[in-house]
């Protein structure tokens, strides 16, 4: 049996062949249980023979599939199946079903030609927001590229395949076979490339590489071979995208360098800092040539490759014996004057050094500060005793110096003060420290007052979804209520957004709507209405209408599913 005509699991039916990628071919589907259309995902053979493999994929897929957010494509299930071949031979059919999304490859819009910079802006804010949310739920996407963004008719960007390449890389037994399947090398972090461990920063540098082939329309690392595309990723300087194509301005040169960054630790730390530099290259902060340029030289060192050939050149030319000279050397004599006037220099320079160097003799009536930066109080009491100064203490907190040890000193170190004199000696207390407050169920105006009263800042706030709370309701924090941390440390919030997704059950059963709709995630009141100016169909019925869109919609709101009871 094919596999377009099957029905896998006895719950989702396999129709015509959407899309084929390197490790998986998609296609639409029909989830005959819920009514709903689908796109099922069924890995090839080769990948589905390795026990290993489908075990992670199958928990990555899971794991994927507790996301929900709107740009991300969701993954409602994944499950294995088997089928027999003509020879009587069974083998595994693993598969993840997926929401069915409209639209086209990002891929595909960048081969039409120059995306406009508002649309790449834009796309990529939709990639961040997406990994910004999918870095708090711990999933790590390792695969950003153009083939895995899809942009919708109206715009939206919906990121899919989170967790497969993890998959792909926990089961692989080489990087030769981990390129491969995932694909082309051209969007590879340096890590990803060095086959080093990677975080969430891999993602930021992947779509940075989008960001910069949108603005320049190719990627900015190109070579015959995977291998050659990510000894580039981990050794070459990109060139600015308004190098390429002069009318990216000079702000978007700055935030796709930054992104690009070999160093993890020099990037933007996570998706949500890459948002905010965007956002700022549309206030109009646009830095010069020359700040582009030692930006350049910052991230990536003075031309590395360049540098790298001219050490090489420079060693076969020691090494080679059979180089001989086709130019004669400049004569003896001027060498020996070269020489001469060269030492005659040099010890000028050095006796007016030495004659013009002020003299180091302190009079009796004067002392000298002494250095007791970092030392412990008792110990910089005693050297200021000995040099007949007093020491007043005077405490306060430190982020870097230990407790009890000095923070500085007023006169400070080397200073010329006369006997007897009072010495203001700082010392450390330690890091001064705050108690997170409990916030989950404040308002976000109440936990920004909680947090300044307990002398800690407010940082970054995320809204999410929440059947039962109000918008601005805080969920959570990634600090715990009680917790000792250090003042001046950012508290990053989930608020609530005050609505919930809500899906399109048109077609649906009017009990599987109503099921989909009293969800734990959803809790919305749906009304059962009946039209008898429509014909009713054959079994059971159906909803014909919602009286609310498909989309985001208030908490608790009552949704009315129209049902036709007409004659048929």
């Amino acid at each position: 049996m094919s596999v377009k005509s099957r029905v896998l699991s006895d719950r989702y039916r396999v129709d015509e062949l959407i899309g084929r990628g390197g490790m998986a071919s998609v296609y639409r589907g029909q989830d005959v249980t819920l009514g709903r259309e689908v796109a099922i995902k069924i890995l090839k053979r080769e990948l589905a023979a390795d026990p290993a493999f489908r075990t992670r994929f199958r928990l990555e897929a899971q794991a994927a599939s507790r996301m929900s957010h709107p740009t991300i494509v969701r993954v409602y299930d994944a499950g294995e199946d088997g089928e027999t071949d003509a020879d009587g031979t069974t083998h595994p059919v693993p598969y993840i079903v997926m929401e069915l999304v409209s639209g086209r490859l990002l891929k595909d819009v960048i081969a039409e030609g120059p995306v406009p910079i508002p649309d790449a802006l834009r796309y990529t804010d939709g990639i961040l927001e997406a990994l910004e949310y999918s870095h708090r739920a711990g999933v790590v996407h390792r695969d950003i590229k153009p083939g895995n963004v899809m942009v919708t008719g109206d715009g939206q960007v919906k990121v899919m395949d989170f967790g497969i390449a993890r998959a792909v890389s926990d089961s692989s037994s080489t990087v030769a076979e981990t390129t491969a399947i995932i694909g082309t090398a051209a969007y590879f972090s340096p890590e990803q490339a060095k086959g080093e461990p990677v975080d969430s920063r891999a993602d930021v540098y992947s779509t940075g590489v989008v960001l910069y082939e949108m603005l320049t329309g190719r990627p900015p690392f190109r070579g015959d071979t995977p291998v050659a595309v990510a000894y580039q990723h981990v050794s070459e300087t990109p060139l600015a995208p308004s190098e390429i194509v002069e009318t990216v301005p000079r702000s978007l040169d700055a935030v796709a360098l930054r992104a690009l960054a070999k160093d993890p630790f020099q990037r933007y730390q996570d998706a949500g800092a890459f948002r905010q530099a965007l956002d700022a290259t549309a206030e109009g902060r646009v830095p010069s040539k020359k700040q582009v340029g030692a930006l350049t030289s910052e991230l990536y060192g003075d031309n590395p490759r360049q540098a790298a050939e001219t050490a090489r050149s420079l060693r076969q030319l020691s090494t080679d014996t059979t180089m001989k000279r086709t130019q004669a050397g400049p004569p003896a004599a001027w060498i020996w004057a070269g020489i001469t006037v060269l030492a005659v220099v040099l010890i000028s320079v050095l006796f007016w050094v030495i004659s013009s160097r002020p003299g180091t003799t302190i009079p009796d009536n004067a002392r000298v500060v002494p250095d007791v930066i970092d030392m412990s109080w008792d110990r910089a009491n005693e050297l200021l005793y000995g040099q007949d100064l007093q020491a007043d203490r005077l405490e306060e907190s430190s982020d870097k110096i230990a407790a009890g040890n000095v923070i500085r000193t007023e006169p400070a170190a080397g200073i010329t003060v006369a006997p007897d004199q009072t010495v203001k000696v700082y010392v450390s207390t330690g890091q001064q420290m705050g108690t997170v407050p409990d916030l989950a169920g404040l308002s976000t105006e109440a936990a920004t007052a909680a947090l300044t009263s307990a002398q800690l800042a407010l940082g970054s706030v995320t809204t999410r979804n929440d059947p039962e709370l109000s918008a601005g309701t805080v969920i959570s924090a990634d600090q715990t209520g009680g917790d000792q941390i250090p003042t001046g440390t950012a508290v990053n919030l989930v608020v609530a957004s005050g609505s919930v997704t809500l899906v399109d059950v048109v077609g649906y059963t009017v009990e599987a709507a109503q099921r989909a709709l009293t969800a734990d995630d959803v809790k919305l009141t749906p009304s059962v209405v009946e039209d008898p100016s429509c014909p009713a169909g054959r079994g059971d019925p159906t909803v014909a209408a919602q009286s609310l869109a498909p989309g985001d919609v208030p908490i608790h709101s009552t949704v009315e599913l129209t049902v036709c009871t007409g004659r048929p």
